[in-house]
Protein backbone atom coordinates (compact mmCIF):
# COMPACT_ATOMS: atom_id res chain seq x y z
CA UNK A 1 0.00 0.00 0.00
CA UNK A 2 2.82 2.65 0.79
CA UNK A 3 4.50 1.95 -3.05
CA UNK A 4 0.89 2.26 -4.06
CA UNK A 5 0.83 5.51 -2.02
CA UNK A 6 4.04 7.08 -3.33
CA UNK A 7 2.55 6.31 -6.84
CA UNK A 8 -0.67 8.31 -6.71
CA UNK A 9 1.45 11.38 -5.31
CA UNK A 10 3.75 10.98 -8.11
CA UNK A 11 0.84 11.21 -10.53
CA UNK A 12 -0.40 14.30 -8.60
CA UNK A 13 2.78 15.98 -8.95
CA UNK A 14 2.97 15.27 -12.43
CA UNK A 15 -0.81 16.07 -13.44
CA UNK A 16 0.04 19.54 -11.38
CA UNK A 17 3.10 20.09 -13.14
CA UNK A 18 1.44 19.36 -16.52
CA UNK A 19 -1.09 22.42 -15.54
CA UNK A 20 1.91 24.68 -15.20
CA UNK A 21 3.00 23.99 -17.93
CA UNK A 22 -0.38 24.46 -19.89
CA UNK A 23 -1.28 28.04 -17.88
CA UNK A 24 2.56 29.01 -18.32
CA UNK A 25 1.72 28.18 -22.55
CA UNK A 26 -1.40 29.63 -22.75
CA UNK A 27 -0.55 32.90 -20.63
CA UNK A 28 1.61 33.93 -23.78
CA UNK A 29 -1.46 33.68 -25.90
CA UNK A 30 -3.39 36.54 -23.74
CA UNK A 31 -3.90 39.32 -26.11
CA UNK A 32 -2.12 41.07 -24.03
CA UNK A 33 1.50 42.23 -22.17
CA UNK A 34 2.95 40.00 -20.72
CA UNK A 35 3.79 41.42 -17.70
CA UNK A 36 0.00 42.89 -17.66
CA UNK A 37 -0.95 39.20 -17.78
CA UNK A 38 1.09 38.02 -15.10
CA UNK A 39 0.57 40.11 -12.73
CA UNK A 40 -3.15 42.48 -13.39
CA UNK A 41 -1.33 45.72 -12.85
CA UNK A 42 -1.90 47.86 -15.67
CA UNK A 43 0.11 50.90 -15.83
CA UNK A 44 2.50 49.99 -13.80
CA UNK A 45 5.34 52.31 -12.55
CA UNK A 46 9.21 51.87 -13.13
CA UNK A 47 9.91 50.48 -9.95
CA UNK A 48 6.88 48.12 -10.34
CA UNK A 49 7.58 46.79 -14.24
CA UNK A 50 11.26 46.34 -12.98
CA UNK A 51 10.05 44.36 -9.95
CA UNK A 52 7.73 42.35 -11.86
CA UNK A 53 10.78 41.40 -14.71
CA UNK A 54 12.48 40.15 -11.92
CA UNK A 55 9.78 37.80 -10.05
CA UNK A 56 9.24 36.28 -13.07
CA UNK A 57 12.83 36.38 -15.12
CA UNK A 58 11.54 38.29 -17.92
CA UNK A 59 14.83 39.03 -19.40
CA UNK A 60 15.57 35.38 -18.88
CA UNK A 61 15.24 31.99 -20.83
CA UNK A 62 11.99 29.80 -21.15
CA UNK A 63 12.96 27.56 -18.43
CA UNK A 64 14.05 30.21 -16.03
CA UNK A 65 10.91 32.17 -16.90
CA UNK A 66 8.77 29.05 -16.37
CA UNK A 67 10.31 27.92 -12.99
CA UNK A 68 10.08 31.76 -11.55
CA UNK A 69 5.87 31.53 -13.15
CA UNK A 70 5.51 28.27 -10.76
CA UNK A 71 7.48 29.61 -7.75
CA UNK A 72 5.32 32.53 -7.79
CA UNK A 73 2.15 30.68 -8.31
CA UNK A 74 3.06 28.19 -5.64
CA UNK A 75 4.08 31.16 -2.78
CA UNK A 76 0.63 32.57 -3.58
CA UNK A 77 1.70 35.48 -5.66
CA UNK A 78 -1.12 35.25 -8.61
CA UNK A 79 -1.33 39.08 -9.32
CA UNK A 80 -4.01 41.57 -8.55
CA UNK A 81 -7.29 41.82 -10.08
CA UNK A 82 -8.10 44.08 -12.67
CA UNK A 83 -11.63 44.57 -11.82
CA UNK A 84 -11.14 45.28 -8.38
CA UNK A 85 -7.73 46.11 -8.07
CA UNK A 86 -7.86 43.49 -4.93
CA UNK A 87 -4.69 40.45 -4.58
CA UNK A 88 -6.64 37.57 -6.88
CA UNK A 89 -5.16 35.46 -3.98
CA UNK A 90 -7.70 37.30 -1.09
CA UNK A 91 -10.36 37.11 -3.75
CA UNK A 92 -10.40 33.39 -4.26
CA UNK A 93 -10.11 32.15 -1.20
CA UNK A 94 -13.41 34.14 -0.67
CA UNK A 95 -15.10 32.29 -3.36
CA UNK A 96 -13.65 28.44 -2.80
CA UNK A 97 -15.93 27.95 0.52
CA UNK A 98 -19.38 28.65 -0.89
CA UNK A 99 -18.54 26.48 -3.91
CA UNK A 100 -17.64 23.91 -1.41
CA UNK A 101 -20.54 24.19 0.45
CA UNK A 102 -22.85 24.14 -2.90
CA UNK A 103 -20.87 21.25 -4.17
CA UNK A 104 -21.59 19.22 -0.55
CA UNK A 105 -24.72 20.21 -0.37
CA UNK A 106 -25.92 18.68 -4.13
CA UNK A 107 -23.52 15.83 -3.22
CA UNK A 108 -25.70 15.08 -0.01
CA UNK A 109 -28.79 14.99 -2.03
CA UNK A 110 -27.92 12.96 -4.55
CA UNK A 111 -26.32 10.19 -2.61
CA UNK A 112 -29.39 10.31 -0.08
CA UNK A 113 -31.98 10.39 -2.84
CA UNK A 114 -29.99 8.43 -5.43
CA UNK A 115 -29.17 5.07 -3.33
CA UNK A 116 -32.34 4.45 -2.04
CA UNK A 117 -34.10 4.80 -5.32
CA UNK A 118 -31.33 2.61 -6.93
CA UNK A 119 -31.85 -0.01 -4.44
CA UNK A 120 -35.51 0.17 -5.22
CA UNK A 121 -35.25 -0.11 -8.67
CA UNK A 122 -32.44 -3.38 -8.07
CA UNK A 123 -35.06 -4.94 -5.57
CA UNK A 124 -38.57 -4.11 -7.01
CA UNK A 125 -39.78 -7.06 -8.62
CA UNK A 126 -42.45 -4.24 -10.32
CA UNK A 127 -41.57 -3.71 -13.81
CA UNK A 128 -43.61 -0.36 -13.62
CA UNK A 129 -41.51 0.89 -10.49
CA UNK A 130 -38.04 -0.27 -12.66
CA UNK A 131 -39.19 1.46 -15.38
CA UNK A 132 -39.98 4.45 -13.85
CA UNK A 133 -37.38 5.11 -12.08
CA UNK A 134 -35.15 4.17 -15.19
CA UNK A 135 -37.17 7.00 -17.16
CA UNK A 136 -36.72 9.25 -14.69
CA UNK A 137 -32.89 9.50 -14.27
CA UNK A 138 -32.76 8.94 -18.36
CA UNK A 139 -34.93 12.34 -18.52
CA UNK A 140 -32.66 13.95 -15.47
CA UNK A 141 -29.52 13.05 -17.54
CA UNK A 142 -30.37 14.01 -20.42
CA UNK A 143 -32.00 17.77 -19.00
CA UNK A 144 -29.60 20.89 -19.92
CA UNK A 145 -28.50 22.20 -16.43
CA UNK A 146 -29.14 25.80 -17.78
CA UNK A 147 -32.49 25.02 -18.92
CA UNK A 148 -33.37 23.04 -15.54
CA UNK A 149 -32.33 26.29 -13.20
CA UNK A 150 -34.23 28.47 -15.56
CA UNK A 151 -37.05 26.84 -15.29
CA UNK A 152 -36.71 25.87 -11.33
CA UNK A 153 -36.16 29.68 -10.55
CA UNK A 154 -39.13 31.10 -12.80
CA UNK A 155 -41.39 27.95 -10.95
CA UNK A 156 -40.32 28.16 -7.21
CA UNK A 157 -38.90 31.88 -7.35
CA UNK A 158 -41.00 33.99 -9.75
CA UNK A 159 -44.42 32.26 -9.63
CA UNK A 160 -44.69 30.55 -6.28
CA UNK A 161 -42.12 32.98 -4.17
CA UNK A 162 -41.21 29.88 -2.11
CA UNK A 163 -38.01 30.06 -2.40
CA UNK A 164 -34.99 33.09 -3.20
CA UNK A 165 -33.57 32.69 -6.80
CA UNK A 166 -29.78 34.82 -6.08
CA UNK A 167 -27.10 34.70 -3.65
CA UNK A 168 -26.12 32.98 -1.15
CA UNK A 169 -28.52 35.12 1.86
CA UNK A 170 -30.36 38.07 2.24
CA UNK A 171 -28.28 41.40 2.27
CA UNK A 172 -30.49 42.38 5.90
CA UNK A 173 -27.93 39.62 7.59
CA UNK A 174 -24.50 40.88 8.61
CA UNK A 175 -23.24 37.77 9.49
CA UNK A 176 -19.03 37.57 10.25
CA UNK A 177 -17.15 34.85 7.80
CA UNK A 178 -15.39 32.93 10.19
CA UNK A 179 -15.54 30.10 8.11
CA UNK A 180 -16.29 30.89 4.95
CA UNK A 181 -18.94 28.17 4.67
CA UNK A 182 -22.08 30.16 5.36
CA UNK A 183 -24.19 27.46 6.86
CA UNK A 184 -21.31 27.21 9.21
CA UNK A 185 -21.08 30.60 10.26
CA UNK A 186 -24.70 31.70 10.78
CA UNK A 187 -24.70 28.84 13.24
CA UNK A 188 -21.34 30.57 15.26
CA UNK A 189 -23.03 33.37 14.79
CA UNK A 190 -24.52 34.59 18.45
CA UNK A 191 -27.17 37.59 17.40
CA UNK A 192 -30.76 37.69 18.27
CA UNK A 193 -31.59 36.82 14.46
CA UNK A 194 -29.35 33.92 14.53
CA UNK A 195 -31.76 31.08 13.18
CA UNK A 196 -34.05 33.79 11.05
CA UNK A 197 -30.32 33.66 8.89
CA UNK A 198 -29.55 30.36 9.01
CA UNK A 199 -33.23 29.20 7.42
CA UNK A 200 -32.24 32.19 4.88
CA UNK A 201 -29.20 30.56 3.97
CA UNK A 202 -30.91 27.36 4.12
CA UNK A 203 -33.16 28.54 1.65
CA UNK A 204 -30.90 29.96 -0.45
CA UNK A 205 -28.86 27.46 -1.41
CA UNK A 206 -31.91 24.15 -1.98
CA UNK A 207 -32.35 25.64 -5.33
CA UNK A 208 -29.08 25.77 -6.67
CA UNK A 209 -27.83 22.53 -4.54
CA UNK A 210 -31.31 20.32 -6.42
CA UNK A 211 -30.29 21.84 -10.27
CA UNK A 212 -26.41 20.73 -9.35
CA UNK A 213 -28.16 17.11 -7.68
CA UNK A 214 -29.19 16.10 -10.81
CA UNK A 215 -26.72 15.20 -12.93
CA UNK A 216 -24.72 13.12 -9.76
CA UNK A 217 -28.13 11.72 -8.46
CA UNK A 218 -28.84 10.11 -12.18
CA UNK A 219 -25.48 8.52 -12.22
CA UNK A 220 -26.00 7.36 -9.07
CA UNK A 221 -29.13 5.64 -9.48
CA UNK A 222 -28.20 3.73 -12.31
CA UNK A 223 -24.91 2.66 -10.56
CA UNK A 224 -26.44 1.43 -7.23
CA UNK A 225 -29.28 -0.30 -9.23
CA UNK A 226 -26.34 -1.93 -11.65
CA UNK A 227 -24.27 -2.93 -8.23
CA UNK A 228 -27.20 -4.13 -6.03
CA UNK A 229 -28.52 -6.95 -8.79
CA UNK A 230 -24.44 -8.03 -9.35
CA UNK A 231 -24.08 -8.24 -5.42
CA UNK A 232 -27.58 -10.11 -4.56
CA UNK A 233 -26.85 -12.69 -7.48
CA UNK A 234 -23.67 -13.58 -5.35
CA UNK A 235 -23.22 -16.92 -3.64
CA UNK A 236 -22.88 -15.53 0.02
CA UNK A 237 -26.05 -13.46 -0.69
CA UNK A 238 -27.80 -16.92 -1.16
CA UNK A 239 -25.78 -18.55 1.69
CA UNK A 240 -26.98 -15.80 4.05
CA UNK A 241 -30.60 -16.28 3.02
CA UNK A 242 -29.71 -20.27 3.29
CA UNK A 243 -29.45 -19.34 6.84
CA UNK A 244 -32.79 -17.57 7.81
CA UNK A 245 -31.36 -14.00 8.05
CA UNK A 246 -33.99 -11.30 7.62
CA UNK A 247 -34.04 -9.92 4.15
CA UNK A 248 -33.26 -6.36 5.17
CA UNK A 249 -30.36 -7.44 7.22
CA UNK A 250 -29.02 -9.36 4.13
CA UNK A 251 -29.55 -6.14 1.81
CA UNK A 252 -28.54 -3.47 4.76
CA UNK A 253 -25.30 -5.23 6.22
CA UNK A 254 -24.82 -7.50 3.36
CA UNK A 255 -25.44 -6.55 -0.15
CA UNK A 256 -25.44 -2.39 0.69
CA UNK A 257 -21.83 -2.05 1.36
CA UNK A 258 -20.12 -4.20 -1.15
CA UNK A 259 -22.52 -1.97 -3.79
CA UNK A 260 -21.39 1.46 -2.62
CA UNK A 261 -17.96 0.07 -3.50
CA UNK A 262 -18.51 0.95 -7.04
CA UNK A 263 -20.44 3.82 -6.56
CA UNK A 264 -16.94 5.62 -5.33
CA UNK A 265 -15.25 4.19 -8.27
CA UNK A 266 -17.71 6.60 -10.04
CA UNK A 267 -17.64 9.17 -8.12
CA UNK A 268 -14.45 10.59 -9.21
CA UNK A 269 -14.99 10.16 -12.61
CA UNK A 270 -18.15 12.49 -12.14
CA UNK A 271 -15.48 15.37 -11.09
CA UNK A 272 -15.31 17.02 -14.45
CA UNK A 273 -18.65 17.06 -15.31
CA UNK A 274 -20.34 17.61 -11.86
CA UNK A 275 -17.12 21.07 -12.15
CA UNK A 276 -18.87 22.37 -15.52
CA UNK A 277 -22.32 22.10 -14.15
CA UNK A 278 -21.17 23.53 -11.32
CA UNK A 279 -19.93 26.53 -13.22
CA UNK A 280 -23.30 26.99 -14.71
CA UNK A 281 -25.10 26.77 -11.86
CA UNK A 282 -23.19 29.22 -9.94
CA UNK A 283 -24.05 31.71 -13.14
CA UNK A 284 -27.25 30.99 -13.49
CA UNK A 285 -28.27 31.64 -9.37
CA UNK A 286 -26.59 34.74 -9.14
CA UNK A 287 -24.34 31.99 -6.14
CA UNK A 288 -20.52 33.85 -5.38
CA UNK A 289 -18.33 30.60 -5.67
CA UNK A 290 -15.36 30.57 -8.11
CA UNK A 291 -17.72 29.10 -10.94
CA UNK A 292 -19.46 33.06 -11.03
CA UNK A 293 -16.09 34.70 -9.89
CA UNK A 294 -14.03 32.38 -13.30
CA UNK A 295 -16.93 33.66 -15.79
CA UNK A 296 -17.48 37.41 -14.59
CA UNK A 297 -13.34 37.41 -15.34
CA UNK A 298 -13.49 35.88 -18.59
CA UNK A 299 -16.45 38.39 -19.58
CA UNK A 300 -13.75 40.99 -18.27
CA UNK A 301 -10.89 39.94 -19.33
CA UNK A 302 -9.34 39.67 -16.30
CA UNK A 303 -6.32 37.48 -17.13
CA UNK A 304 -5.11 36.82 -13.41
CA UNK A 305 -8.31 35.25 -12.27
CA UNK A 306 -9.04 33.58 -15.36
CA UNK A 307 -5.29 31.53 -14.40
CA UNK A 308 -6.15 31.63 -10.52
CA UNK A 309 -10.09 30.06 -11.13
CA UNK A 310 -8.81 27.61 -13.86
CA UNK A 311 -5.44 26.62 -11.38
CA UNK A 312 -8.17 26.57 -8.40
CA UNK A 313 -10.92 24.07 -10.24
CA UNK A 314 -8.48 21.61 -12.21
CA UNK A 315 -6.08 21.43 -8.71
CA UNK A 316 -8.90 20.54 -6.50
CA UNK A 317 -10.34 17.93 -9.41
CA UNK A 318 -6.89 16.18 -9.92
CA UNK A 319 -6.73 16.24 -6.25
CA UNK A 320 -10.33 14.68 -5.27
CA UNK A 321 -10.04 11.78 -7.86
CA UNK A 322 -6.78 10.84 -7.04
CA UNK A 323 -8.31 10.63 -3.01
CA UNK A 324 -11.36 9.32 -4.55
CA UNK A 325 -9.12 6.32 -6.20
CA UNK A 326 -7.14 5.94 -3.03
CA UNK A 327 -10.38 5.43 -1.07
CA UNK A 328 -11.80 3.05 -3.33
CA UNK A 329 -8.75 1.03 -3.19
CA UNK A 330 -7.78 0.60 0.29
CA UNK A 331 -12.23 -0.45 0.24
CA UNK A 332 -12.21 -2.89 -1.85
CA UNK A 333 -10.35 -6.02 -1.03
CA UNK A 334 -9.98 -7.19 -4.76
CA UNK A 335 -8.50 -4.05 -6.43
CA UNK A 336 -5.52 -4.73 -3.56
CA UNK A 337 -4.78 -7.59 -4.76
CA UNK A 338 -4.61 -6.52 -8.05
CA UNK A 339 -2.51 -3.59 -7.21
CA UNK A 340 -0.32 -6.26 -5.45
CA UNK A 341 0.07 -8.64 -7.97
CA UNK A 342 1.29 -5.32 -10.50
CA UNK A 343 3.88 -4.70 -7.88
Amino acid sequence: MGRYLVRRLNLFLATTLALFIILFVATRWFPAELSYALSGITLPTTQQQLQIEQDYALHSNVISQFLAYVAERLSGNFGISVTSHQPVLSELSGVLPPSFELAFVAGVISLLCGVPLGMLSALSRSKLVQKTIMAATLTGYSIPVFWLGLLLSLWFGIELGLLPISGQINLLYQIPKVTGFMLFDTLLYDGVYKWNAFMDVLAHIILPACTLAVLPFTVVVRITRAAMLNVMSQTYIRAAEARGLPYHTIVLKHALPNALIPLLKHLGLMLGPFASYAIVVEVIFSWPGIGAWLVSGIYQRDYTVIQAGIFAVALVIIFFSILIEVLYTAANPMSRKEMYGTN
